[in-house]
């Protein structure tokens, strides 16, 4: 039976923070499936910190640098759409599509209702979609404002949050997805343009697939945690773990049964080496995102200083030993970072002097060196 040390180091191992990882971004991001990335800063660093994980030691990948992973994007290796429960993750550039049709279905129903407290009706989204589709047309990409310029260009208002609703709506139904940043400015293409290798999967193939993959990246799990993660109904999370077959097993833990990828399994029946050492992912990582149930990372009591007040605004975490012991955040000036970190019980001078090695892979990201405050 596994213990929750036990578990909580699968986790690490699954969610590639432990190194070993794949080699690059389209690699990172297909294992995990998708990670959420409402915040691109943190979702650039959460392929940052897992691409340095995998280049040490000495791979030969190269810095890992921010401009390193904007490439990697621009090169569509992944991009950002709304693919489950209405937010913003990176997927795979040419999985967009099935996992958009899989997961779009619940957002989809419930902006009827956000439609008709904004005042839009189906002819003004028709609308809109077509002037999106008619500027972009060709390979184009074009800022926020710019699309929303085109929409109005054909009569339709964008007042207040008409117009995110409008482009997320393009986006949800597969017409539209977000392309990489031009400067600081969010930019949006025609999905089948920027990734027109999609792939198709079946009805009975997409189900499966989510599952293998959210277990294989995330596990040991739950299916409820499945269930939470896609947006899916309990009936499809099951149906899909089943046509998922023999990759995925259940594990006896002390938590109950749960389910993890069969080379996760094999590997817990030989042995699993607790986690050892610091990490600084981002506030939005899958480390925090990925589940419900967030008790094997995180002390009874520490949540509220991760999700102050509960308001879905995850901090930036210091992890020790694949758990919870403090949260940080940063602050970008011309010639270094300032980065304010706040543990959640006391440190010694030396437990801080480690706790401050871990941002030496983020001042590479960033390209500037990381001074580290107390709070």
């Amino acid at each position: 039976m596994l213990t929750t040390v036990e578990v909580q180091s699968l986790r690490m191992r699954a969610l590639l923070l432990t190194g070993g990882s794949p080699g690059t971004v389209g690699e990172i991001v297909t294992h995990l499936g998708a990670m959420q990335a409402q915040d691109l800063a943190s979702g650039l660093w959460s392929l940052g910190i897992r691409l340095g994980l995998a280049d040490a030691p000495g791979s030969g990948g190269g810095p890992v640098t921010q401009a390193r992973v904007e490439e990697a994007l621009e090169n569509r290796e992944a991009l950002r759409t709304w693919p489950m429960r209405g937010t913003v993750h990176l997927v795979p550039a040419r999985d967009a599509a099935w996992m958009l049709d899989l997961m779009g279905a619940k957002p989809l129903r419930d902006a009827a209702r956000r439609r008709a407290f904004l005042g839009i009706d189906e002819d003004t989204v028709t609308r809109a979609n077509a002037a999106l589709e008619e500027a972009l047309a060709g390979g184009g990409r074009l800022t926020r404002a710019q699309c929303l310029a085109a929409i109005e260009a054909a009569g339709v208002e964008t007042p207040g949050q008409v117009g995110y609703h409008l482009l997320w709506y393009a986006s949800q139904v597969g017409l539209t997805c977000i392309a990489p940043n031009v400067g600081k400015e969010q930019t949006f293409a025609l999905l089948r343009e920027w990734a027109p290798d999609q792939r198709e999967l079946s009805r009975e193939e997409a189900p499966a697939e989510i599952a293998l993959r959210y277990v294989r990246s995330h596990g040991p799990v739950t299916v409820a945690d499945l269930a939470r993660w896609t947006g899916l109904g309990i009936r499809d999370c099951r149906a899909g773990v089943a046509g998922a077959g023999d990759t995925i097993e259940e594990v006896a833990t002390e938590a109950g049964t749960l389910l993890a990828s069969a080379d996760a399994a094999a590997a817990a029946r030989a042995g699993v080496d607790p986690v050892e050492g610091w990490l600084a992912p981002p506030g939005f990582d899958e480390y925090m995102l990925g589940y419900g149930d967030r008790s094997a990372f995180l002390a009874d009591g520490h949540l509220d200083a991760v999700v102050p007040g509960s308001n879905g605004v995850f901090r930036a975490t210091l992890v020790r030993d694949g758990r919870v012991a403090g949260t940080w955040k940063r602050t970008l000036k011309a010639k270094r970072c300032v980065v304010e970190a706040a543990p959640l019980t006391r440190l010694t001078s030396r437990e801080r002097a480690a706790a401050e090695e871990a941002f030496a892979p983020y001042a590479e990201f960033v390209g500037l060196p990381v001074e580290v405050a107390w709070g």
